[in-house]
């Protein structure tokens, strides 16, 4: 048994995360809040939440003495210039700290997502202070889209908070880029496959890679599209726009997917493996084929 550190450990990939944990029953949780422990959170033995001020490196020290991995999931875009997470790894190494897993969990590619590019920043930081010799072990957990987004508006996780896509499963319609079907592609994984990933990747004992590629499964827009009407049992309406009119917001089609999310600003919603190759993941039509089964 080890003593797991994760930040940010309220949130809703945190708790899927958390869950799988507490059921391997190997681990000693260690919950980072920067409030009170809320009145919904995961009660349990082998749990215990700790007040911290992400500011205040020498606290984070104390309250990571005797953590063998940290697991981030701090809110990038409310990090600006990454104070939190660049303190929380230089405590990290001022503990003892031998695994750290910073705020990742999405795309590999954070340049064209503009809530993201601080994950930039906080991968710059690790770089460095590893730069003469490695004083912290890290893994870049990167597993792009959750496949439970495209059972939308429908909840298959416990904690995943159900995303539009602009691959509409639930009206059979769909939005894609002019020419870019056969071209663009996005990896899906199921967020119970992430959990587990993240699991099994503790009781590993070798060394963690730099990147977890974590990919359940990796789907062209036009393999989307055709899954779809597969799935739903008719064509799917699909609307296209020429891509200088995506990069420059001129979006007139007749819908838009409202991208709702915890981690995502209020003011930017209308806006938008390695490590274990024995793991088999969900298969996303398998899993789509169970969500829809039966469904108007």
């Amino acid at each position: 048994m080890v003593k797991i550190a994760i930040a940010g450990g309220t949130g809703n990939v945190a708790s899927e995360i958390v869950e799988v944990l507490l059921s391997k029953k190997k681990h000693h949780l260690v919950i980072l809040t920067r409030k009170d422990t809320p009145p919904d959170a995961i009660v349990h033995p082998d749990i215990t939440y700790v007040k911290v001020d992400y500011k205040d490196k020498a606290s984070l020290t104390n309250a990571l003495r005797g953590v063998h991995t940290v697991l981030s999931f701090v809110v990038v875009d409310r990090d600006r210039g990454s104070v939190s997470q660049k303190n929380l790894i230089d405590a990290s190494i001022e503990a003892g700290v031998k695994r750290f897993a910073p705020s990742e969990w999405g795309s590999s590619n954070v340049t064209a997502i503009p809530w993201y590019t601080e994950k930039e920043t906080v991968r710059e930081h690790l770089r460095e202070v590893n730069g003469e010799k490695k004083v912290l072990e890290y893994c870049l957990f990167q597993c792009g889209l959750f496949s439970d987004y495209l059972a939308f508006p429908h909840k298959t996780a416990k904690h995943i908070t159900p995303l539009s896509l602009p691959f509409d499963f639930q009206n059979r319609r769909a939005i894609v880029v002019e020419g870019r079907n056969d071209i663009d592609g996005l990896t899906f994984t199921k967020a119970e496959d992430l959990a587990n990933v993240v699991a099994e990747a503790i009781d590993f004992e070798g060394e963690w890679p730099l990147v977890g590629g974590i990919r359940g499964n990796y789907l062209t827009i036009g393999q989307i599209l055709v899954l779809g009407e597969k799935i739903r049992g008719q064509p799917f309406s699909v609307e296209t726009i020429k891509l200088e009119d995506l990069e420059t917001g001129n979006i007139n089609t007749s819908w838009f997917p409202v991208v709702g999310h915890p981690s995502i600003p209020k003011e930017e919603v209308e806006s938008f493996s390695k490590l274990l190759p024995s793991y088999k993941f969900t298969g996303v039509e398998e899993f789509l084929s169970e969500v829809w089964a039966g469904k108007p």
